[in-house]
């Protein structure tokens, strides 16, 4: 257990099955997980939900090119007012990307949320790509719908990408014997690649459809990708968190008859890109009049990172567009 809790956590594993035209990701995010919830004191419903967003972000993360970044985000008018995680790819084969991820939520309205509705209320469901610079990020956004963020990603999928796709999940905190308790989370992506995806379009006054898996197949792949689901609807918390059953065993046990092919694993760590270079870089627009709102009793600006809590304490005479040259080393 010991052998496997060491390869296998804190990875993203891609994998096709051959027979089917699936692909897919199986995830672990132990000591990750562990670190972005440390970075706050969210009560116990916010951080299940912080778990679930970054256990999803690290699945659909695994795709995108090196050096780019992957945002997910939920906002809603429910007791949970933003969850929002960052998947930034690794600068080079072979090295780990890096996660963070932060919540808002309304404390008064938490204490009487149960149902995911309750907490997220009416909002979307959003991903964003950044290609870096010189491109301009890509944005896609879908109403929150289901009883789950997973829900909502699937129906994100089906609606703007017109890729079939499933998500089976778990995470909590666990114990391992003479341990302490931490939190897991484990998960697996089913993504069907259709030959062709019709473009569900509402008739004239109707309101917008909501395109859901099933209405983008037909024949066989819709044979294949139901039986991919029933397989998957197979699957126990226990097996998708881990560490006794190593994800390639999981992919053999749940699909050896579909011919599953696993490639590089990726590994994936806590990391936040916020610096005082960048601090100053954002506030580089103001005026020294517009800094000065904003300055504190002591003389300084402050700025607080949402993702990793670092504390940043700056001269404004050395901010805005304004700023007095500090290249002698005079300045802050």
């Amino acid at each position: 257990m010991l052998g496997s809790k060491i390869a296998w956590d804190d990875t993203i594993l891609p994998f096709q099955l051959d027979a089917s035209d699936v692909r897919g990701r199986v995830a672990r995010l132990d000591g990750v997980l562990e670190k972005i919830l440390e970075q706050h004191d969210y009560p116990d419903k916010i951080e299940a939900l912080v778990a679930e967003m970054a256990l999803l972000t690290a699945m659909i993360g695994q795709t995108i090119k090196l050096r780019w970044k992957l945002s997910l985000q939920i906002r809603g008018n429910g007791a949970a007012r933003i969850v929002a995680t960052d998947f930034i790819a690794p600068q080079a084969e072979g090295e780990p990307a890096t996660m963070r991820a932060y919540a808002s939520f309304d404390a008064e309205k938490l204490a009487d949320a149960e149902t995911f509705e309750e907490l997220v209320g009416k909002g979307y469901f959003a991903i964003l790509i950044d290609q870096g610079k010189g491109s301009t990020p890509y944005q896609g956004i879908t109403p929150l719908a289901g009883d789950s963020i997973s829900a909502c990603a699937e129906t994100y999928f089906a609606q703007s990408e017109q890729l079939p796709t499933r998500f089976s999940v778990s995470f909590g905190k666990s114990r391992m014997a003479g341990g302490s308790e931490a939190w897991r989370a484990g998960g697996v992506m089913l993504q069907k690649m259709p030959k062709a995806s019709p473009l569900m379009k509402p008739k004239d006054g109707e309101d917008p459809v909501l395109v859901s898996a099933v209405d983008l197949l037909d024949g066989d792949d819709e044979e294949n990708w139901n039986r991919a689901n029933i397989l998957l609807d197979s699957v126990d918390d226990l097996e998708l968190i881990g560490p006794s059953v190593p994800p390639t065993d999981l992919l053999v046990r749940l699909f050896h008859e579909d011919q599953p092919r696993v490639f590089d694993a990726q590994s994936v760590r806590f990391g936040c890109g916020c610096s005082e270079d960048r601090v100053r870089q954002s506030l580089s627009i103001y005026s020294a009049k517009d800094l000065a709102h904003m300055t504190t009793e002591n003389g300084d600006v402050t700025a607080d990172c949402q993702f990793c809590g670092a504390h940043y304490v700056l001269d404004p005479a050395t901010l805005g567009f304004e700023a007095k040259d500090t290249s002698d080393g005079s300045g802050d």
